[in-house]
């Protein structure tokens, strides 16, 4: 489902732009940009043992007991072709800071500074870092990292979006009934796709934005 951007708005094209120059940028893994982005994942138990068929396909009951909800986080270097997948009991700006701490500490400990794309959500809140952290840290922390936010209505321009339409039609079944087995999925997923190590080849600009997204412009003297 996509959202229609507002016609003739200059915050969107603002924020649109400023995304867009970001992927141009060449690789540099000193200074790698990241895209990162949530979803939830529903949990379900199967209310009655699923029957194989003869054909080889398997039948599943219609009914089925919800198990609540998983929160799963998209990290995605673009140009790397690297991903991680990291399931979470909840999505508000606690987890967010630590999921972010977590790839600057972990993931990038040696890049001097990450370039963050990310959806302007509330969640997205980098003052929840001294919230949780001591104020070195959390100074430190924000030091190595720039958050460039999605315009609102414009998340299409999150590359971490084509890496859970990955996940979702590749990597995991429909009924998952526990974190424990969505994580297994999620590495197993994680572990395949980078082994891969395809890049995404991201090929909208800004240049093009101006001439396919031309009404979004604001009309100028």
């Amino acid at each position: 489902m996509w959202v229609i951007p507002p016609a003739q708005n200059a915050a969107f094209v603002c924020a649109m732009e400023r995304v867009l120059d970001v992927y141009q940028r060449p690789y540099d893994p000193a200074q790698p940009v990241v895209c990162l982005d949530e979803s939830p994942k529903q949990l379900l138990r199967e209310s009655r043992v699923p029957l194989p068929l003869p054909d080889g396909s398997t039948r599943y009951d219609c009914e089925y007991h919800r198990q609540g909800v998983a929160q799963v986080y998209m990290l995605h270097e673009p140009l790397a072709g690297r991903r991680r997948v990291q399931v979470e009991d909840r999505h508000d700006r606690l987890t967010f800071a630590r999921a972010v701490a977590r790839l600057l500490e972990e993931d990038y400990a040696q890049a001097t500074r990450v370039t963050l794309v990310l959806d302007n959500l509330s969640a997205h809140q980098p003052a929840a870092f001294y919230e949780i952290f001591d104020p070195v840290r959390a100074h430190a922390l924000l030091q190595r990292v720039e958050f460039v936010f999605t315009p609102k209505h414009g998340s299409w321009l999150n590359m971490a979006e084509i890496e859970f339409a990955a996940l979702l039609t590749h990597g995991l079944p429909q009924r998952v009934p526990d974190r424990p087995t969505l994580e297994a999925h999620c590495y197993a997923w994680q572990l395949a796709r980078n082994q891969l190590g395809a890049p995404t080849n991201w090929q909208f600009t800004t240049e093009k934005a101006r001439i396919k997204l031309k009404r979004l412009y604001p009309t100028t003297g």
